[in-house]
């Protein structure tokens, strides 16, 4: 049945990866060591199938915060080789070891001193004895039942080259603000926006000082269209905060309260944030809090702006 082939096949790939585990040992320790300290880039090379794998595990690399591309082995040979530079690490995979296009760039590659981690499913072939440091990504069986479309050694390959990617991230203390930087486009980006990005500053941000008339409060409020005012004192630092809500509940409790200072009418010691925070953190507060916007200040206190629910909403980011 097609849905028993299917599984054989996820037990066959999971089988190779699982047997990679015991295979992380001193020889992967040193290969992350000589990763870490590579002063150029890290070129990743295969050939077929392996170099589909390889274009992935060089963009692992990219986007965990380590420069690095892929090199057509064939083409190596033909002129870009120029493309590696003293200083570069290479990885190379290969399952059987002895692709000849491979071969032939790893004796360029001594040649040059390049350092060569190989990625390949036999230990003892051509390749690895070129090599600085072997890892073994060798398989029991490929679940092709042929035995020979590559599947279950190259998703080994595949799993191998992402663990050196994100042990070397680890490594290098690699952040989500990092992260952040290297991916500022599309919603994977938007998720790391920070607040400064979205905030009302400037002429936008409804502000008003602690002896303000509430009508004049009121009319700020209106102005700006936020449903809020900060309210500062001395040195425009954040002394309250008076919202839609507010105004509503002390027109209920008094009338009269329209002739009074927002120094009165204030909610004190409103709920802030700091600009450089993610807007993800943002709104995770005004849902917590059950509040629609948050009053942007400085280490010191000083208002900066305001950022609403709606902003964070129309990004689409969630």
């Amino acid at each position: 049945m097609i849905s028993d082939s299917a599984k054989r096949v996820l037990r066959i790939e999971a089988e190779a990866i699982i047997g990679l585990i015991d295979r992380v040992d001193q020889r992967f320790e040193q290969a992350v060591e000589a990763l870490h300290a590579c002063q150029g880039r890290v070129v990743v090379t295969g050939m077929g199938k392996s170099g589909i794998i390889c274009r992935k595990i060089a963009a692992t690399f990219a986007s965990t915060g380590t420069p690095s591309l892929f090199l057509h082995p064939a083409e190596a040979n033909h002129g870009d080789l120029g493309m590696i530079v003293r200083g570069d690490v290479v990885i190379a995979v290969s399952n059987s070891g002895e692709t000849e296009e491979l071969l032939r760039l790893a004796e360029a590659l001594k040649r040059l001193g390049i350092f060569l981690i190989s990625l390949v499913g036999n230990p003892s072939a051509s390749l690895a004895r070129a090599s600085d440091i072997v890892l073994d990504v060798s398989i029991r069986r490929e679940a092709c039942p042929l035995g020979l479309a590559p599947t279950a050694s190259t998703t080994a390959a595949l799993a191998m080259g992402d663990a050196l990617a994100i042990a070397l991230s680890e490594k290098r203390g690699f952040k989500a603000e990092d992260f952040a930087h290297l991916h500022p486009g599309g919603k994977l980006g938007k998720r790391f926006l920070r607040v400064e990005a979205l905030m009302h500053s400037g002429n936008q941000l409804p502000s008003v000082g602690i002896q303000t008339p509430m009508r004049d409060v009121i009319y700020e409020i209106s102005k700006k269209g936020l449903g809020v005012t900060a309210v500062v004192g001395e040195d425009n630092k954040v002394a309250g905060v008076i919202t839609d809500g507010d105004l509503r509940r002390l027109l209920q409790q008094d009338e009269n309260m329209v002739k009074s200072t927002a120094g009165v009418c204030m909610h004190p010691k409103p709920l802030t944030i700091s600009r450089d925070a993610l807007a993800a953190v943002a709104l995770r507060m005004m849902e917590e809090k059950k509040v629609t916007s948050l009053l942007v200040a400085s280490p010191e206190g000083v208002l900066e702006g305001v950022i609403h629910i709606h902003d964070l909403w129309q990004t689409q980011m969630f």
